[in-house]
């Protein structure tokens, strides 16, 4: 903890490298199939996406950049969560290049304010994200348990046993909206059976080798929505 910028010379130049790539990359994946530039859904979506996104890396950087090398880490152990990985990666190509193709062709009217609505939902998900990285600092993006890891129950971690989840369901379901689109509501859908099949492994990783997450699995019910499961 507070580890300065200045320590941390090569995780900082992963994180903006990967930034550097990922950013012209998803602006690819919103304008090119969108066929213009006049398309204020997109650009208010990647404002709402990168601007918080920048601060938690830097945040991360000074406090807690064990964290950070950890979210950075992208290889799956489990080779059950290497398939659902993979899964994903054909629902984020169609359900974020669909919004483009919708606006070029004018398939959908989303209402200003619906859109509006839904890039708050997007920020109120990415909240509940940076919420669980200030709680866990072992929430790597791989499944993976590490030695001296410990079960966090407490903040969000008391209201569902997954709420990074949780967080991320809200940003993907709501990214739609947010870019104009109804029609890609439907491919978006498949985020949840895809989180639901990761969520079920990850238990299974978890019981098998995280002490006492058995007994925190009866302490907090809910995996991802709080009365539903």
């Amino acid at each position: 903890m507070g580890t300065s910028f200045s320590a941390q010379p090569g995780l900082a130049r992963t994180v903006y490298t990967r930034l550097l790539l990922g950013v012209p990359a998803l602006w690819a994946i919103l304008f090119i199939p969108a066929g213009t530039l006049a398309y204020w859904e997109a650009w208010l979506y990647l404002a709402i996406l990168l601007i918080p996104m920048f601060f938690v890396f830097r945040y991360l950087l000074k406090n807690d950049p064990q964290l950070l090398e950890r979210r950075m880490q992208m290889r799956e152990r489990e080779v059950a969560q290497r398939r659902i990985i993979s899964l994903s990666y054909l629902y984020f190509l169609v359900a974020f290049t669909l919004p483009g193709f919708d606006q070029r062709w004018g398939w959908s009217d989303v209402p200003p304010l619906v859109v509006i609505a839904a890039d708050l939902v997007v920020m109120l998900g990415y909240g509940i994200f940076f919420l669980v990285l200030r709680e866990n600092q072992y929430a790597a993006r791989t499944i993976q348990v590490e030695q001296g890891q410990r079960v966090i129950s407490s903040g969000p971690y008391a209201l569902v046993r997954h709420p990074m989840y949780l967080g991320v369901t809200l940003m993907y379901l709501a990214s739609p909206l947010a870019l104009g689109s109804y029609w890609a509501l439907l491919p978006a859908l498949l985020i949840v059976p895809i989180l639901v099949a990761r969520i079920i492994n990850e238990e299974q990783v978890l019981e098998r080798d995280l002490a006492g997450y058995r007994e925190y699995k009866q302490l907090t019910r809910y995996r991802l929505l709080p009365g539903v499961w």
